[in-house]
């Protein structure tokens, strides 16, 4: 008998605005964003559904917000209320399994395979851990059931906000076989539009084509949309996930409009930067320093070198190479560096002052921001 795995994906509800509305019910029916300000070239950090409404995500400048939705009320995000809220969501997750998966703040994976909780039912302790959130932390939280990550991750989405869906190991297959392939995750605008060339639109489409037929349209991921046209996923709740990097950045007010002005924001960011790094942990080390540059028009560009430290020389000259692919003003400005597991360490890694610039692709368009 074929043994699958119970995987759990919760995932808050708009969390920062879900957050601001508990402690604050005269916002409840209001459209509201976390965010920065819009005179301040701010940008949101997440809203609730009354504001989606207009058409409102997540990464839109708020300035952009505002004009669609007049009305929006926009608030300062409260990191310390929001870090809070997560330990007491975490804390739940914890009663039912020791096997979690944490993604952020507001959102996790969680193995309940062994759970003896509820007759050992995904779906009964998914409606405990949501019970529980909604009772204790006063906000309501969705959850996706099933029998690994990639399926548990769109199910969870399938009935927001307040709501959870199961995906039965016996409705796999037909459940995958109807899925549109932009819901698939890796696929953005550009490969959807080639798949939609090829008349691919939805997974049972891309199973007309084998392993090898994939790779030669889509390169390595090729591989990976046959195992997930199929709903296989064997990746494992994994507990020990560590952190990939860290950085801080900053929109200024008004454009910096030489690279002079650039570098003198340097030493500004460094000091966050270092306060950040100080409450790392031993088990990672730094092995990559990087410069993010936002130019006026939103073109961006990231430029990064090898480095088991944070120089301000290297930081310097990353910033140099960056305005030069641009040599226009600037909007926004960050810093960071690459994170690896401390025994990966040294190998090829030599004295920094002998590295050498490892350059992304040229500026690309940023109209859709990402976070790290």
């Amino acid at each position: 008998m074929t043994s699958f795995r119970k995987i759990i994906h919760c995932d808050c509800d708009c969390f920062y605005a879900s957050i601001e509305m508990r402690d604050n019910p005269d916002l409840i029916g209001k459209p509201v964003a976390v965010g920065g300000s819009p005179e301040r070239r701010g940008v949101v950090a997440t809203c609730n559904y009354e504001a989606r409404k207009f058409g409102v995500h997540s990464a839109m400048a708020s300035a952009t917000a505002r004009k669609r939705c007049p009305d929006l009320i926009i608030i300062r995000p409260d990191m310390d209320k929001y870090r809070e809220a997560s330990r007491q969501i975490h804390g739940i997750f914890s009663r039912y399994t020791a096997l979690i998966e944490p993604l952020s703040l507001d959102e996790a994976y969680l193995d309940v395979s062994s759970s003896t909780q509820h007759q050992g039912s995904a779906t009964r302790i998914a409606t405990a851990i949501r019970d529980e959130v909604r009772e204790q932390v006063r906000i309501t939280i969705s959850a996706g059931i099933a029998p690994n990550k990639f399926l548990a991750k769109i199910a969870s989405d399938w009935n927001k906000p307040d709501g959870q869906f199961v995906i039965t190991p016996d409705h796999v297959d037909s459940f995958v076989a109807a899925l549109p392939v932009k819901k698939l995750h890796g696929v953005g605008k550009v490969t959807a539009e080639k798949m939609r060339r090829m008349g691919i639109q939805t997974c049972a489409d891309l199973r007309r084509l084998n392993s090898e037929q994939l790779q030669v349209a889509f390169g390595s991921f090729g591989e990976r949309l046959h195992q997930l046209s199929l709903g296989i996923d064997n990746r494992p709740v994994s507990t020990d996930r560590v952190r990939k990097s860290m950085s801080v950045e900053n929109t200024f007010p008004a454009d910096l409009p030489t690279l002079a002005d650039c570098l003198a924001q340097l030493p500004g960011l460094m000091t966050q930067l270092e306060r950040r790094l100080d409450k790392l942990g031993d088990e990672v080390e730094i092995h990559k320093q990087f410069i993010k540059i936002k130019f006026h028009d939103f073109t961006q560009t990231t430029v990064e070198m090898l480095s088991s430290s944070t120089t301000m020389a290297n930081f310097m000259a990353l910033c140099e190479q960056g305005y030069d692919r641009g040599d226009r003003p600037v909007r926004l400005l960050g810093m960071g560096v690459r994170l690896q597991p401390r025994h990966v360490a040294d190998a090829g890694q030599g004295d920094a002052s002998q590295m050498t610039l490892k350059l992304d692709p040229e500026i690309v368009d940023a109209g859709a921001s990402t976070q790290d």
